[in-house]
């Protein structure tokens, strides 16, 4: 390596990260630059897909090592420095420097930098009536968010046996993904929330997937707050929860898991002055970068939503490879930038005879109205094929646009199989600021095993249209 190549910084080894680092090196390739790129996570793992967990933890996906992109010896044959179980602390923006500590009983170190890549991800949350008084988890709860906690739920669902409960204590994606692979495992389920069940959904979409949750034979309690745990001390010495505790109820548990959502990885960044969100989440620009030398990506950051020109809180896997590549690019010296996002998401719920696939873009009805805009919702029942057809299933669109420019908003659906990627084809409308008449006469593909001759998409577009 040249004594004048730039030395890169890399604080995480995930999608964002690594996507950052690799792409740095291609750019610098490109143009004859040289860089000495160095890694450090806090984990063991690099590159992997913390989506995929619950259906590990489901029985679809046979090992952790499924679901990793990248190995840890395939980005050291890259060029890359790796270094693992190292975390970092503190940032020095005035001297370049990262303070980082390999362990409790290892000194700390002080890395220099030339440039500063912030991909730390965002943890899930563990609100301390999940904690031992100690500080330490109890043996059977915890979070679903990387390799470790998938490891540990598998071998907690095997270990459980048919008939054992499992608590969930939230509802959002995480939440009905783990719900259905308990389900999926034998396992009896209660889901509990403090608000609607998948809340980034109208409610009237949230309801269908609360219902299909209950027919599968979870048990679903809306509207609560969880108080604290019932414990005890097991027969080899480990502390178990046995029991979640809310306002006005409760539910034994040989299982608790927690699926709250996330907060970005920051703290370390406290005293830098670097701009932040409410929640801490860095605001980098459209090129990746937060302050001078210093970029940032993935889950750790807020990203721009093209509809409304805010900035929201997204951790999603689609965003941190994104922007990890445009300021990869740009730290080389390349010239990508980030567009933005239209807020589009997509999960599903199969379980026990109930399949539902759930997919939003685009605006609520509450967010819409605060961006200023006139907004009128419809939502239209129809099939995701011609009715005479086997493969018709019942479908849920709903649709809003703004009364005066007709422009679309926002799209949601729930529906059986072949229902969720139809939302594709409004974040394309989403993205190019189309209206709600452009979805209605797009020109898409039909064949009665696919579609109704009006799909179902267009018929909700065009009976919100002759409301406008």
């Amino acid at each position: 390596m040249s004594s004048d190549a730039t030395r890169v910084l890399v604080i995480g080894a995930d999608a964002a990260g690594m996507s950052a680092a690799h792409q740095a090196l291609r750019t610098a390739g490109s143009h004859g630059r040289s860089l000495q790129v160095t890694v450090v996570d806090k984990g063991a793992h690099t590159s992997y897909s913390a989506c995929g967990i619950p259906y590990w933890m489901a029985g679809d996906v046979e090992s952790g090592d499924e679901l990793v992109a990248r190995t840890v010896e395939q980005h050291r044959e890259a060029g890359i420095e790796m270094r693992l179980g190292t975390e970092a602390v503190a940032v020095d923006v005035t001297s370049r420097t990262v303070t980082v500590r390999g362990g409790q009983d290892v000194d700390e170190e002080t890395l220099e930098y030339d440039e500063l890549v912030v991909a730390t991800g965002a943890p899930a949350i563990v609100p301390a009536w999940a904690l031992r008084p100690d500080g330490t988890p109890y043996v059977n709860v915890g979070p679903v968010k990387t390799l470790d906690d998938g490891a540990a739920w598998e071998s907690r669902f095997e270990a459980a046996g048919e008939g054992a409960h499992v608590v969930v204590v939230g509802a959002g994606y995480v939440g009905v993904e783990v719900a259905e692979a308990a389900l999926r495992r034998g396992l009896g389920v209660t889901v509990v929330t403090r608000g609607r069940g998948l809340a980034l959904l109208e409610e009237e979409m949230s309801e269908k997937v609360a219902i299909a949750m209950c027919d599968a034979g979870a048990e679903v309690v809306l509207g609560v707050e969880v108080t604290g745990l019932e414990t005890a001390t097991g027969e080899s010495g480990g502390h178990r929860a046995t029991g979640v505790r809310w306002e006005g109820g409760g539910r034994d548990a040989d299982l608790v898991v927690l699926a709250i959502g996330v907060r970005p990885a920051t703290g370390f960044l406290r005293d830098s002055g670097l701009p932040m969100g409410d929640n801490g989440a860095l605001l980098p620009d459209e090129h990746g970068r937060v302050a001078p030398g210093i970029w940032a990506a993935g889950d750790c950051c807020e990203v721009r939503r093209r509809i409304d020109d805010r900035t929201v809180f997204r951790p999603l896997g689609t965003h941190a490879n994104k922007l990890g590549r445009v300021l990869g690019d740009n730290l080389a010296g390349g010239s990508l930038a980030f567009p933005g996002v239209v807020d589009t998401s997509i999960t599903r719920f199969a379980a026990c005879g109930e399949y539902l696939e759930i997919a939003r873009t685009g605006l609520g009805l509450e967010e819409a109205q605060h961006a200023g805009y006139d907004a009128v919702a419809l939502v239209t029942e129809g099939t995701t094929a011609s009715g005479y057809m086997p493969e018709a299933e019942p479908i849920s669109v709903w649709v809003l646009a703004c009364r005066s420019t007709r422009r679309l908003l926002g799209v949601q659906v729930v529906g059986g199989h072949g229902a969720g990627k139809r939302v594709d084809t409004a974040a394309a409308v989403l993205w190019s600021e189309g209206t709600v008449d452009d979805l209605a006469w797009m020109d898409l593909a039909y064949a009665p095993p696919f579609s109704t001759a009006w799909d179902i998409l267009q018929i909700a577009a065009r009976r919100l249209a002759e409301r406008l």
